[in-house]
């Protein structure tokens, strides 16, 4: 016996149910308090507040403390404790504390970064709304699935994505249930199929949250929401969720791990060497820790996660969804598109321009019996709904939009209402056969009821199907004449351009049930003409074609449409030059793996015409095994296996299915191809940008270091020409703005004309070592250690001379260690100018373009002015007020760093630039040959 219980009052923190879904359906309508007409607007937004948002807890993320800790014992911060311990024990506990204190500054800094960057992603979800469609006060609307309650009339339908458990009320669907139960064959569930003893899972009347509907459409009432459904209990059992670290994080962490590495062996290894040197073993240990100091870029990992973060935000905010920070740096190196035709190449705004019946073409202004057959059973064959008004919006597949427009104009449009009680029976369409099939029940023209079979899709399937065709005196047998007349009609259009579908008819034996398999349907079909329209391409795509391929990046189609109609847009957008090389559904499945890897191998691009989702899948595969990294668009639930197999899978926003949107990598909040070119080039400047900071934070170790090696050779002779403070305040107070600020810095000019790098290219490339380390460090270094140098002798210093407390040269070293530690920052300034451009010059970008990297030099030079004025920093940093003439020193360094480097840069240009064999030289032409033939590529990529 069933006892009637307040919904309200039984909320369970627990997580148990609200009310037995098995239950019969008029005593599960009375617990909820619902009807098959659903709620009301003010019951549902009372619900709400009851239960809460729809949504699960969320048990992982960034969680303090723990979070917190982890950046204490990363590789860099385990070097720097090392160099702590050093301090203590050699008896300098104001340094060990300053490290100490570094540590835990870099610590907080990088929890908050990380903090920051995970909500910067995990805000993208406004981008991308969940919805649902529910019945409340007795209407359809869209609300999102977040304000679902218990008790609301949801409509399922294919490609949905199910937000909450329900129970069916009316209709049928086929349903992936692989997330509850592990098992990948879709299922059949029916309100008619009423089930009590079965254990919840297997009701076959039920349908949990989680699941995603496949197939078919239903009216169903909502019993559980959030943390009550399934998938919610099975999330209350989940502890914690692990963070996966991207690629790019995956290579910065080992490169960290080698630098502790080094820092550590060159500090231990330089300690007997600083003890031969004749230091004592006070010195010689903060010669240890100064080499330990030196070599730590801290800031190095959190500002690359900050600065993906960011990026994938901007990209966001043009039309491109990123879901995973790792994503980015993949964008980048993007080789080939596969994309589909409607709605990414085009408009996806169809409007019919021809109608073909046996009488030949046919004036859409003009109807007459064989169109008007034509036209209403093709609008009886459509899901979709046109706005009721000017303020709705339609609702469907772009081409049964174009159907029910046209059968609007020819005054012969029915109500989806009215399609509802006519329709017995529905086989949607299947994008294998490439049909879709209604079962209506109609007036004949005697008043008595019969019913009709209405069958819509691409012609060529159609056509094997129909036995005769419709005249105006009635439907005769259809001859091979009649065939050729439609395949050639068919032809035309397609050659224009147009997307052509067949519509056929059949009524079923009177009195007969409405057929309950497609097979017994689809036969002895009457051929009632061709429907002819078209989807203008996106007048902005043929420039974005032309823009991907000057990246190098090929572009083939993949859609499901007629091989003419789709080389037809693909020559006006661009593609395959003037005659595509078409491939069509059934000529890919003859192809040996072999033969595809040859034909996706050559330089053409490809028109993959009448494609399955499993055609995708085998595409990407053999795209991928050669070595391409493959974005692929798609937007409906068959089309999920193939974008989680791409590198980068493309999802459409607004046409796309949920299915789609939860399997893709990125999705387009416009549906257009641009924003993917467009997504590619903001990958590729990310990248070149996260490069561009790592390269000048790496610049900076030559001069921290090599003033303790002078000091260490020297066996103590010549003075230290910089402290252990004064290199923490570079790293903490001058380092990671300007680093943060060239993560924001605008494409170089050219990073769309250039090759995608290489899969295999590690971040850090031995060519970029090469300019941190000996090319722009080395300048830093001989230019500080010039300005020490010049102090002490103006001062009047000697090799060997005492300069400690109380010598009469101990204010111009506290001067000299001074312009030393001015000079690095001096040089960073130059150094972050130099690095904001790889090969063009710095006047192309422009010298003001990047505004957050000026203002944080600005930080940088302000932070130096307080180290050198303001007393108590004398105190901490062991500085002193510098003269003009000493400021005069420091004043050109970071013109020098950056002029050598832009003389660098001009060279290698005009050195590129030289053909083979030219007059610049045999070494010259070596290099060119290098570059040409890919070696120096080779020699990056190690």
């Amino acid at each position: 016996m069933h006892v009637i219980r307040d919904p309200v009052a039984e909320r369970d923190g627990a997580g148990s149910r609200l009310a037995d879904p098995l239950e019969p359906l008029t005593l599960l309508l009375q617990h909820l308090r619902s009807s098959a007409g659903g709620l009301s607007e003010r019951e549902a937004a009372r619900r709400l507040q009851v239960y809460g948002q729809n949504e699960l807890v969320r048990r992982g993320g960034t969680r303090w403390p723990a979070e917190l800790v982890r950046q204490f014992t990363h590789p860099l911060a385990l070097v720097l404790a090392v160099a702590a311990v050093l301090a203590w024990v050699s008896g300098s506990p104001t340094l060990a504390v300053a490290i100490t204190a570094v540590i835990g500054l870099n610590a907080a800094f990088a929890f908050f970064q990380e903090v920051q960057a995970e909500r910067a992603v995990e805000a993208l979800a406004a981008f991308l709304p969940s919805h649902a469609r529910v019945l409340r006060d007795g209407r359809p609307q869209k609300v999102e699935a977040g304000a679902l309650v218990p008790g609301d009339v949801m409509v399922v339908a294919e490609g949905d994505s199910i937000c909450a458990d329900v129970r069916l009320l009316s209709g049928a669907v086929e349903v992936d249930n692989s997330t509850l139960t592990g098992e990948s064959e879709p299922v059949i569930r029916s309100a008619e199929a009423v089930e009590t003893e079965v254990p919840l899972l297997q009701a076959r009347d039920v349908v949990f949250s989680g699941t995603v509907c496949t197939g078919g459409e239903a009216l169903a009432v909502v019993t559980a929401t959030g943390m009550h459904t399934e998938l919610g209990r099975i999330a209350a059992l989940t502890a914690r969720v692990t963070r996966e670290d991207s690629p790019l994080e995956h290579q910065v962490k080992r490169i960290a791990w080698l630098i502790a590495a080094v820092a550590v062996g060159v500090g231990v290894g330089f300690l007997p060497l600083g003890l031969l040197a004749g230091l004592g073993w006070s010195a010689a240990i903060s010669f240890a820790i100064g080499l330990l100091v030196a070599n730590v870029p801290e800031g190095l990992l959190p500002t690359i996660t900050l600065a993906l973060a960011v990026g994938v935000r901007e990209l966001a905010g043009r039309g491109a969804v990123v879901k995973r920070l790792s994503a980015v740096e993949t964008l980048g190196s993007t080789t080939v598109i596969c994309t589909d035709k409607t709605g990414t190449l085009t408009e996806n705004h169809m409007r019919v321009t021809s109608l073909w019946t046996s009488e030949g073409s046919a004036d859409l202004q003009v109807p007459t019996l064989q169109t008007d057959l034509l036209v209403r059973s093709a609008a009886a064959c459509t899901n979709a709904e046109l706005p009721g008004n000017a303020a709705a919006e339609a609702k469907g597949d772009p081409t049964e939009l174009a159907l029910l427009e046209l059968a609007a104009a020819f005054g012969c449009q029915a109500t989806p209402d009215q399609r509802a009680q006519q329709r017995r029976n529905l086989f949607p369409f299947d994008s294998r056969i490439k049909l879709m099939t209604t079962v209506d029940e109609q007036q004949d023209g005697d008043d008595s009821t019969v019913l009709m079979a209405h069958t819509k899709g691409a012609p060529e399937k159609v056509l094997p199907s129909c036995t005769h065709l419709r005249h105006p005196d009635g439907a005769r047998p259809l001859t091979d004449d009649d065939r050729d007349a439609v395949t050639s009609a068919m032809n035309d259009y397609a050659e224009a351009g147009l997307r052509v579908l067949a519509v056929a008819a059949r009524r079923l034996p009177a009195g007969a049930p409405a057929p309950a398999r497609r097979e017994e349907v689809e036969l002895e079909l009457c051929l009632l003409g061709l429907i002819a329209m078209n989807d203008p391409p996106r007048p902005q795509v043929a420039t974005a074609i032309a823009r991907a391929h000057q990246a190098g990046i090929r572009v083939h189609v993949v859609t499901g449409d007629y091989g003419v109609t789709a080389a037809a847009v693909a020559r006006k957008v661009g593609i395959g030059d003037d005659r595509p090389h078409v491939v069509t559904g059934t000529e890919l499945d003859r192809l040996s793996e072999p033969d595809l890897d040859q034909l996706l191998a050559g330089e053409g691009e490809v028109v993959f015409a009448r494609s399955t989702p499993e055609a995708k899948l085998r595409i990407a595969d053999a795209l991928r095994a050669a070595g391409q990294v493959v974005a692929m668009t798609g937007d409906g639930v068959n089309d999920a296996p193939a974008l989680r197999r791409a590198d980068i899978g493309i999802a459409m926003g607004r046409s796309g299915t949920d299915v789609a949107r939860e399997a893709s990598t990125m999705v387009l909040t416009d549906d257009d191809f641009t924003t993917i070119v467009s997504a590619i080039a903001g990958g590729r400047r990310i990248y070149d940008n996260v490069r561009k900071f790592i390269l000048y934070i790496f610049a900076h170790a030559v001069p921290e270091v090599l003033p303790f090696l002078v000091f260490a050779l020297s066996g103590g002779a010549i003075p230290l020409p910089l402290t252990v403070m004064q290199i923490l305040a570079i790293d903490l107070g001058t380092d990671t703005l300007p680093a943060l600020a060239l993560s924001r810095e605008p494409a170089e000019p050219g990073t769309m004309q250039r090759p995608p790098r290489p899969r295999s290219q590690n971040v850090i490339t031995r060519s970029m070592l090469a300019r941190a380390w000996g090319f722009l460090g080395l300048i830093s270094a001989l230019l500080v250690m010039a300005g020490f140098f010049t102090v002490l002798i103006r001062a009047g210093w000697h090799l060997g001379d005492d300069v400690g407390t109380g010598s009469s040269l101990h204010h111009a070293y506290r001067q000299a260690t001074t312009v030393t530690w001015v000079g690095i920052v001096a040089c960073q300034l130059g150094t972050a100018m130099a690095v904001r451009t790889e090969h063009a010059s710095l006047r192309s970008v422009g010298l003001f373009t990047n505004k957050p990297l000026l203002a944080a030099l600005g930080f940088a030079m302000a932070f130096a002015a307080v180290g050198v004025y303001v007393p108590v920093a004398h105190t901490v940093l062991g500085t002193e007020t510098l003269s003009a003439s000493q400021w005069a020193l420091i004043a050109p360094f970071p013109f020098i760093v950056w002029g050598t480097d832009e003389l660098r840069r001009w060279y290698r240009r005009r050195l590129e630039a030289a053909p083979v064999g030219s007059a610049v030289g045999p070494e010259h032409t070596a290099a060119v040959v290098l570059r040409r033939t890919g070696l120096s590529d080779r020699w990056d990529r190690s």
